[in-house]
This record gives structure tokens, sequence and C-alpha cells, in this order.
């Protein structure tokens, strides 16, 4: 198969423990690569340092370079993008939210809050464990993934495509390197976004310092990362917060999430990026009990996939599948709706 999967540009989510060890209380200081020679098995000098430097070696949860001296109690993991075995995939009788289906592919409307494919801490329950169950002899991806042509985080709603043989698996990830592919997501965003459409580009990359982050790199550090570009238009203003439609040429990981904190309008609740705080606003207990209520409501970020197209892999014919915003999302927003409703009255 060409090895046109989305998935190669992509990086995981989080990261996987290989190794954990805590330093005894008489250890003597010596420089972490020697330390870990002793300890794990078949490792080379070679390997441990270039893990280090690629930021895979951590004590006491921050990235350390092979040079640095273990000291009594230290806590030194090693991780890595790739989880440490082979996944054990289960076939799981989980229901799937099927909008098309034919003979080549399949497109499904994920529930917030279920993973797409397994990995750490998640090996069951997963959109993966649910189609094996449904489907036999799914072509796997060039990260050993059946069926999946792209993803979307766990706590984003909306639509995927799933290829249902090789030649559909070829043609559909070939679509998505090619940028042919139509996805556009709806989001709810701190702060008014003041131009009524724009266009953010910026690489992006895993943060240096929150290794469960990804970050725009700008001047010296620019050309790190992977390139990424995120095509948003103002859809609603509701005073402290913006809905914005997103339409995506990239696919990297958090793109939209990334994208938009970056230019200062982190997504609504999105606690991995700092959105589950009171961005903008007022001070008033009021308002404060106001988006306490918002985030009950809707308690995951504020995104769902929610108009996907391609090019039909063996017919050639273009398809479009547009999805309904969940009730979560709708409840929140149509409280905004009111509250910027008091407010304009006010």
């Amino acid at each position: 198969m060409d090895d046109y999967t989305p998935e190669n540009q992509q990086e995981d989510d989080d990261l996987y423990e290989h190794y954990a060890f805590t330093a005894e209380k008489g250890q003597q200081p010596l420089r972490i690569d020697k330390y870990l020679m002793n300890f794990i098995e078949n490792a080379t000098r070679n390997k441990i340092q270039a893990a280090a430097k690629n930021g895979n070696i951590y004590v006491n949860d921050s990235p350390v370079k092979s040079n640095y001296k273990v000291k009594p109690f230290d806590k030194i993991r090693v991780l890595f993008e790739h989880p440490p075995y082979e996944y054990l995939l289960t076939p799981e009788n989980l229901p799937l939210d099927i909008v098309y289906e034919d003979d080549d592919l399949l497109v499904v409307n994920k529930e917030a809050g279920m993973v797409v494919h397994p990995g750490h801490g998640n090996y069951s329950g997963t959109l993966i464990n649910a189609l094996i169950y449904h489907f036999d002899n799914l072509p796997n991806n060039s990260s050993n993934r059946p069926g999946l042509v792209h993803r979307i985080d766990k706590d984003t709603s909306g639509l995927l495509v799933i290829a249902k043989n090789e030649e559909a698996m070829t043609h559909l990830a070939k679509q998505f390197f090619d940028k042919t592919s139509e996805r556009e997501y709806v989001a709810l965003v701190w702060g008014n976004v003041e131009e009524d459409e724009g266009t953010i580009e910026g690489n992006i990359g895993r943060h240096p310092k929150n290794r469960l982050q990804n970050t725009v790199y700008e001047g010296d550090d620019a050309d790190k990362g992977k390139p990424a570009v995120t095509h948003y238009k103002v859809l609603e203003r509701l005073g402290y917060v913006t809905l914005v439609s997103c339409k995506l040429e990239t696919g990297r990981t958090h793109q939209i999430r990334v994208h938009m904190k970056h230019v200062g309008h982190t997504l609504f609740n999105d606690e991995r990026y700092g959105g589950e705080k009171i961005l903008k606003g007022t001070t008033f207990t009021k308002y404060k009990q106001f988006v306490e209520n918002c985030f009950k409501v809707l308690p995951r970020q504020a995104l769902h996939a929610k108009t996907l197209g391609f090019e039909h892999p063996k017919t050639g014919k273009i398809m479009r599948f547009d999805s309904e915003i969940p009730q979560d999302m709708r409840t929140c927003i149509e409280k905004w709706r009111q509250y910027s409703k008091h407010q304009s009255n006010e």
C-alpha cells in the first residue's frame, strides 16, 4: 500500500511509558545514560543518548540530557510516542452511529468521549474495538490501525470516514495527504474573534515543556514541527465567546485547539490547553457561576467535526456529509446566546 496515511504526519496525543525507576536512597551521582544501561535490557549507550536528545527521558517529570547526574529518590521515566507492545485488539460490541455505508467505506458520527484507537490507558472501548466487532477484514493503515484514514480527539465529536478495503484505504488516505478532502469543524472559543474570517498558519509540534500539549513554533524555531493551516470564519459573536467554523487544510494533532489558542482564542472548556478557566469576561460572582454552569453542561472542549467531504474511491463521485452539533454543545451555545442578549439589553 502507498504510504499516504495522514497518521504518518500526526503525533499521538500522549507519550507511552516504557520504563520507570526510582533511584535508591544510597544512589551515588551517576550519568543517566550509564544508570539506564544498568537497568534496561539490550540498551546501548547510543540509543539511550538518542532518547535523551529527543526529550524522551524524564526525571521528576522534566526532560533531561544524557549527562544528567542521577540523585537519590529521582523518579526516572522513559517515554516514547509508540506503545511498548503491540496493541491487543479485542472486538467489542459497542454501538456505532453509521451515517453512510457501502462496500468500500463507511462514515461514522463519533460521540464525544470515545477514543478513536487504543493507546496508553485506553485499550478498550475505542472506535477501533467497535469497528473490528462489526466488520471483518478491515485493511490496516501504515500504523496498523484497521480501517482508520484519519482521526479526531477523544472529546471531539463528529464525522470520520472508515475504509473497508485496501483500495479504498489507499485512495482516501491519498486525498487527505493531498489536502483534497473537506473537513469543517464548529468550535466555541474564548473571546471576540475580531476578523470575520482568516487563516492561521504555523508549524505545530510537541510543546518543549509540556509534552501532553502541542504548540506553534515561531521565530528562530519556526522550522520545527510540521506545517499546519487552518481557515476560520465567524458564525456568531456571543459576547465573551465566539462560535467559529474551522476548515482544515492539514491534519495535525490538536490542530484547531493549538492554532486557536495561538491567536488568543482558546477553545471553551479545553482543559488540556487552559480553556477550562474563565479567560474572558467580568469578575462578578454571578458571571463565574454562569460559566461554571456552562462547563457542567459541556464537560469537554467545544469542538465538533461537522462536515466531511471526499471523492468516492470507486465511483469518483464527490460525497459530502453533514452532522448536527451535539446536544451538549447546542445547550452551551444557547446559554451564551441568552447571556449575550441579556448583556446587550442592559
